[in-house]
């Protein structure tokens, strides 16, 4: 059995899924998406040509949390990224919500902002809202992070495969302070995780695209 995943390691969602097959320790090819061949392989399994998309059998799986909870389906049994518990399952996709919606939008909104084909016609106003609603939920996420080892009590999750990107990405785009350090040091065992710290590695290569300058760290 081998899966195939259209993705790209620079792509925070690409990430997300990966992270889950390395949790797991599932073979897959990976199908960069970096020209139009692929693309066109893509939008046979997804006419919309977003990814990340894990192809099983040449049977698509869309979106990157549905993907996590397909594998999970599959190989429950590796790394277990869902509590069968389900009031810990409801805490766990509560909190994947939390960092797709409100880390990963705003950080991406700032970004899109400064992508340059869209210098001159930006909104500064814009990116300034998507980087206090950053702030915001840094200061949501210090309170709640307080005493845990990961997001959820479960143990690492999906959550985690949602926040690990979305994180790294935003510290990025802006820098979580010293005021929050409860949420510095989960970004930092974060990176460390080996199944996060290979999709850097993986990552490393692309940071060019970063449209704000990469900065000089992780």
């Amino acid at each position: 059995m081998s899966y195939i995943l259209y993705a790209h390691p620079f792509s925070s969602y690409s990430w997300k899924a990966m992270i889950a097959l390395h949790e797991k320790e599932l073979p897959y090819e990976l199908r960069v998406v970096e020209d139009e061949s692929v693309m066109t392989q893509l939008r046979r399994h997804w006419p919309l040509g977003k990814f990340p998309v894990l192809v099983d059998e040449d049977a698509p799986v869309i979106e990157a949390t549905t993907i996590i909870e397909y594998l999970d389906l599959r190989h429950y049994e590796r790394a277990p990224l869902i509590p069968a518990n389900a009031v810990d399952a409801l805490d766990v996709r509560f909190m994947d919500r939390v960092f797709d919606n409100h880390v990963m939008t705003p950080m991406q909104a700032v970004v899109t902002e400064a992508l340059p084909h869209l210098i001159g016609t930006s909104d500064p106003v814009r990116a300034q809202k998507a980087r206090e609603a950053l702030e915001t939920i840094y200061g949501w996420l210090e309170a709640r992070l307080a005493g845990r080892l990961w997001a959820c009590s479960a143990g690492f999750s999906l959550a985690d495969c949602a926040a690990a990107p979305s994180l790294f990405y935003a510290d990025w785009v802006h820098p979580i302070g010293d005021r929050y350090p409860e949420l510095r040091a989960y970004r930092t065992r974060l990176n460390e995780r080996p199944s996060v710290a290979r999709c850097i590695e993986g990552a490393r290569p692309y940071r060019h695209y970063f449209p704000l300058g990469a900065p000089n760290q992780d």
